[in-house]
């Protein structure tokens, strides 16, 4: 940000977050945050998803390939569609060496880029219900009241049918949803529940190669269980501060929901 008349839009607020901005840009951004209290809530909800995710990767110390390095994705970034680097830098400081998203892996054996994938998969899942189920105001975009425009939006940008699960048999109901990026700069989708209790649940989607599989697999970290698995081309992740047994009913009903759906 150099021009003084240009507007202060999303990847500025952004680059204040993540400490990239000149000093006469700081102050210019902490001038229109001072104007706009819209702003400072959304600053604060992205400075709560950098500690959360720098949090959450703190144990990964794998080196990070050079075409994995935040140099050359920003470059690709800005030459395509503008990704929120904080969370792409995050993500691929936890894929490690070899770590690249499933689909992109076809070199490797089937068995190698499914490991990968669902380490991915899982990263992404237990970040996001870390970022956004801990926000008691906003964790979705569109709430289950506008659930028909949130499956609608959703479908249109992964590009297939994306419905969010009925799980009200086991006490969850549904909040709404979101938009996510992979470390790819691609749309994956988040649902989240609630048990009327306050304890919330998340479902990420993120599309995969459509020749993986991989059969359910627990996933912990902290006090947060989970539960992945590939099916059809789709990964899917379910994330909460509850048991492995739980979670796996969880995973169950969805999976036997998806076979009735086809």
């Amino acid at each position: 940000m150099t021009d003084p008349e240009r507007p202060i839009g999303e990847d500025d607020l952004h680059a204040y977050v993540d400490r990239q901005l000149e000093p006469a840009d700081r102050r210019r951004v902490e001038q229109y945050l001072a104007s706009d209290p819209d702003a400072v809530r959304r600053v604060s909800a992205y400075q709560l998803q950098r500690e959360a995710l720098r949090a959450a990767f703190a144990s990964r110390t794998e080196p990070v390939p050079p075409e994995l390095r935040l140099s050359h994705i920003l470059g690709q970034r800005r030459r395509q569609r503008w990704v929120p680097w904080s969370i792409a830098a995050a993500i691929v400081l936890a894929l490690g060496a070899g770590g690249a998203a499933g689909w992109t892996l076809h070199s490797q054996p089937v068995q190698s880029r499914v490991a990968h994938a669902m380490d991915v998969l899982e990263h992404q899942a237990l970040s996001t219900h870390a970022v956004y189920a801990a926000d008691p105001a906003r964790p979705v975009e569109v709430s289950a009241v506008e659930e028909a425009d949130l499956r609608q939006w959703l479908s249109s940008r992964l590009d297939r049918v994306v419905t969010p699960p009925d799980l009200s048999a086991l006490g969850f109901h549904l909040i709404g949803g979101r938009l996510l990026a992979t470390e790819q700069g691609r749309p994956a989708a988040l649902f989240m529940y609630d048990n009327g209790k306050g304890d919330r649940i998340s479902l990420v989607l993120r599309p995969m190669a459509p020749n993986l599989q991989a059969s359910p697999s627990d996933m912990r970290q902290g006090d947060l269980n989970g539960c992945a698995w590939i099916k059809k081309g789709m990964g899917y992740a379910v994330v909460g501060a509850f048991s492995d047994e739980e979670l796996d009913r969880v995973a169950d009903h969805i999976r036997a929901e998806n076979e009735r759906l086809g």
